[in-house]
């Protein structure tokens, strides 16, 4: 399975400042939005991965099919599994969220649950999306995302984990919707026919979703992938530093409050008995979350 050309605007968009490991082989990337003066542009950002949002929304299928035919129709329908993004709380972290697994870890993806809403106004529990990634040894993970976006950074990390644990025991707050490890591999299997997946790739992934002992070369394990957004604040560096000094400010706060954090995580490991999964995390600051989400969304979605 090849990953799409666009998923790679996600490292021209966003400029990556660290990349820390916590045991057992864990990843923390930390990337922030392009700044232009002492301000985090997020138009620029947006306008980058405006071409990801097909490839997110829509099934491969769909979209090879749409784009064939009405390249405008396939924009339009790829916006319309949004839901309306004056309403919109969690969509861009998942989008977000994709573009990196993607685009920077080079883990394709299987499947989102944006492919799955009939409607914008359909909510689809579960992961918040659907990847897998061969490793260097020739293993695969099997990684499903989950996608958090809160004012404060810890937690956001903390409910995170949480919604993890929450996910490994079929744990639903709603209580009447189905979800959990088993139920994703069942939906994925059942969805495959969705994509444009040939009779081989099909193949492959099933084993991949349902390891068969003895039948493979191959171990697979599951992974998760997790993006937090959380909330920073410099409006008084912007208003005093240059435009250097702003960008060394930034980038330097930001790595230490990310230190402050790497405990906390291995502590929620260790809290949520999460031992034996691998996690690739990505984290971004926002300026003015609420505010940035819109706009983002809009110029995503307009």
């Amino acid at each position: 399975m090849k990953i799409s050309n666009n998923s790679l605007n996600i490292t021209k968009a966003m400029r990556q400042v660290s990349t820390s490991q916590i045991p057992v082989e864990n990843n923390l990337q930390v990337f922030i939005f392009p700044i232009s003066s002492n301000q985090f542009d997020h138009k620029v950002a947006a306008n980058h991965l405006l071409e990801s949002v097909a490839d997110f929304a829509l099934s491969r299928k769909a979209k090879e099919y749409i784009g064939k035919t009405n390249y405008m129709k396939l924009s339009k329908d790829a916006r319309a599994k949004f839901k309306d993004w004056r309403q919109n709380t969690g969509e861009l972290g998942e989008f977000l969220l994709f573009c990196f697994l993607e685009g920077h870890l080079q883990a394709p993806k299987i499947l989102s649950k944006l492919e799955l809403k009939t409607s914008s106004e359909m909510y689809v529990h579960g992961a918040d999306g659907l990847h897998y990634l061969k490793l260097s040894n020739g293993n695969y993970q099997l990684i499903f995302g989950e996608s958090k976006l809160h004012k404060q950074l810890n937690p956001a990390i903390r409910d995170a984990f949480k919604s993890i644990r929450d996910f490994k025991e079929s744990v639903n707050a709603k209580g009447n919707e189905k979800s959990g490890i088993s139920f994703e591999r069942s939906l994925m299997s059942s969805n495959l026919d969705r994509e444009t997946f040939s009779e081989e790739e099909k193949t492959f992934l099933r084993s991949i979703v349902y390891p068969t002992p003895g039948e493979s070369s191959y171990d697979v394990d599951e992974a998760f992938g997790i993006f937090i957004g959380y909330e920073v604040e410099f409006e008084n560096e912007r208003k005093t530093l240059s435009n250097i000094g702003f960008r060394e400010h930034v980038e330097t706060a930001i790595k230490e409050e990310i230190e402050t954090q790497k405990e906390n995580v291995a502590n929620y490991i260790e809290k949520f008995d999460l031992y034996g999964h691998i996690f690739h995390i990505y984290v971004l600051p926002f300026s003015k979350l609420d505010d940035t989400r819109e706009m983002m969304l809009k110029e995503l979605l307009s």
